[in-house]
């Protein structure tokens, strides 16, 4: 099969750069180029492509409202968006994954990263690039967490997602937990001595229950609702 990818940026050059790697590769094809986020909506909804590289800061809509808006549509709940970042910290990551990304990777990986980026979002796993620790996206997320508080929706979303983890069951918060610390299927099977199936199926299941598009939303779920809490470094 081959993934069929969008790609977002306001920089043409870049845009070039990753057609040329993307096409390079048999599994894989562009099928639409967007200097803005709007054009990449847009896009996205003629296309229907698997995966979106979309870049965070983009003038007038941004990667961000644009990725808030593709996977608010029914019809595009098959697309996986990848956010593009050249600064790794960055404040908006955590308010990509909050808005359905699958996860984000800076533009200063190498080219076998980016690949592997697709593939993965593509096969609806979780992406946090390896510079992007566990720590940096428990410490967005506690923030966030913390402004939340601060007035009474914070509380109600918080308190609706708590309500939701109550339709787990207790192997599936255990999975979930195991998903949120970053571990893979296969890791997970041999954590559990299960088999990868096994877990396939407590997370398909997992995420079906709390309405998470792929992983990367488990792991937002999992601590914004209070399961997991971020370590103190």
């Amino acid at each position: 099969m081959t993934i069929r990818v969008l790609l977002a940026d306001d920089q043409a050059l870049l845009r070039s750069a990753f057609r040329i790697l993307v096409d390079s590769e048999p599994d894989m094809e562009v099928v639409g180029e967007a200097p803005d986020g709007a054009r990449a909506v847009e896009l996205a909804r003629a296309e229907r492509p698997d995966v979106v590289l979309m870049d965070i800061r983009m003038p007038g809509t941004d990667g961000l409202a644009a990725t808030r808006a593709i996977t608010a549509d029914p019809g595009l709940s098959g697309v996986r968006i990848v956010m593009l970042t050249t600064f790794e910290v960055d404040e908006y990551v955590v308010q990509s994954l909050r808005a359905g990304a699958s996860g984000f990777l800076g533009k200063g990986a190498e080219p076998e990263e980016l690949l592997g980026a697709i593939r993965v979002a593509h096969a609806g796993e979780a992406l946090l690039s390896p510079a992007a620790t566990k720590g940096l996206i428990a410490s967005f997320l506690a923030q966030g967490s913390r402004d939340a508080g601060a007035d009474a929706t914070g509380e109600d979303a918080r308190t609706a997602r708590s309500e939701r983890l109550a339709a787990l069951t207790a192997r599936e918060r255990e999975v979930l937990v195991l998903v949120a610390g970053g571990l893979s299927n296969d890791e997970i099977a041999r954590r559990l001595d299960v088999s990868p199936l096994t877990v396939k199926t407590h997370v398909n299941r997992t995420m079906a229950k709390l309405g998470a598009r792929d992983r990367a939303q488990l792991v937002v779920t999992a601590y914004e609702s209070g399961l997991v809490r971020p370590r103190v470094e």
